[in-house]
């Protein structure tokens, strides 16, 4: 018998929707509330390693990603004018036949995770949020925008970076901390011959592409920013392209005319990180993903982790009697993961940031992705 019965969780993300659909596996009631009536994820492309290749496949939603993503193998790290200063080998994780790494457009991978939320009978309600929350020793009691009422065994919340849920019952947890550094994206045509993520690496400037389909692939710069600076969008695409302009590698400099071209979705964000100390719980409501633990993309863990901590929480209440045994179990699997990867990202931010010393961030980006291939 699982430790909940009805479930409520706040928030259609990634983690959101990993959660619903590892909930509905065990066969325990869903409710789903997302205040975006689009439910469409923002961004442009997604990094997705070994280990989150194995949670997508825990999903059961791998085949669909390989129809609609692109699927590959390593890492090619250049020098500005393109010499190849090392090739990452992408390995494989335990419990799972999966090796290498990937990636997909945002809005594709939501849509993979938001039909087999539907397919397996969660209750979704778009353009609506809770407006209330009152508990006690049995139940969750919701009162939502539009004015419903409902009981829960149990609240997730995967709001995200400004959770609404966090700073109502953890008016003491940390607020998200930026990083110094922002990161810019663009989804542009890919040229045959790309057919697995390159990197050049300068000081202060990092600039990769990722295939993300046949057809297209997309565009990540890393940039140091002292300053969380407002910059008006009607300049990201002059900025994305100065930021390339001192890196003499022609195979890079003829990616820029695609930046001015329609459906390159240029998107620029400030990087932030938190870690929230657990519990993550108070009472009958649990925080997970960004809520708790929002990484920096160093490690392209961060939503890896968000999917995992979904699939963790489902199982263990699904495996568990009592909803605190649950809950404990949750916090025994998940914590130091999440720790690690938001740790390990803010390090590699910072060796980056102070021109700091390559052999230690290559090592620290080994011993993560070693750590992340264990078992979930």
């Amino acid at each position: 018998m699982s430790a909940v019965n009805k479930v409520l969780i706040v928030g259609g993300g990634f983690s959101g929707m990993a959660t619903a659909i590892e909930l509905r596996k065990h066969d325990i009631e869903a409710d789903l509330v997302e205040l975006d009536t689009s439910w469409r994820p923002e961004g442009a492309g997604i990094s997705l390693g070994a280990a989150t290749l194995r949670a997508l496949e825990k999903l059961g939603v791998y085949e669909e990603f390989e129809k609609e993503g692109h699927h590959s193998t390593g890492a090619d790290l250049l020098a500005p004018h393109g010499a190849l200063i090392a090739h990452i080998s992408g390995g494989g994780v335990e419990g799972s036949e999966v090796t290498g790494e990937g990636a997909i457009l945002r809005p594709k991978l939501g849509k993979i995770l938001s039909n087999k939320v539907l397919e397996l009978g969660t209750n979704v309600f778009l353009g609506n949020s809770f407006e209330t929350i009152e508990q006690d020793e049995h139940q969750v009691h919701v009162t939502f925008l539009d004015g419903t009422k409902k009981d829960y065994d149990l609240v997730i919340g995967a709001e995200g970076l400004h959770s609404k849920l966090r700073g109502q019952f953890f008016p003491n947890a940390p607020t998200p901390e930026y990083v110094g550094q922002g990161v810019w994206r663009a989804v542009i045509p890919r040229p045959s011959e790309i057919n697995s993520t390159r990197i050049w690496l300068s000081d202060d400037v990092k600039i990769g592409v990722n295939p993300c389909s046949d057809a297209n692939m997309y565009m990540f710069i890393t940039e140091s920013r002292p300053t969380k600076d407002h910059i008006d969008p009607i300049l990201w695409t002059n900025i994305m392209a100065d930021l390339i302009k001192p890196f003499p590698d022609p195979a890079l400099q003829a990616l820029i005319p695609h930046l001015f071209e329609e459906g390159a979705n240029i998107d620029y964000r400030p990087l932030f990180n938190l870690l929230m100390p657990a519990p993550w719980n108070k009472g009958r409501i649990v925080l997970i993903g960004d809520s708790v633990a929002a990484t920096t993309p160093h490690l392209a863990s961060g939503a890896c982790i968000g999917i995992e901590s979904g699939i963790v929480l489902a199982d263990e209440l699904h495996r568990q009697s009592t909803l605190q045994a649950a809950l404990d179990a949750f916090h025994e699997r998940r914590f130091k993961r999440c720790e690690l990867v938001v740790k390990n990202s803010a390090r590699l931010s910072e060796i980056e940031i102070q021109h700091g010393d390559k052999q230690e961030h290559g090592q620290l980006m080994k011993t993560s992705f070693q750590a992340m291939a264990q078992a979930i």
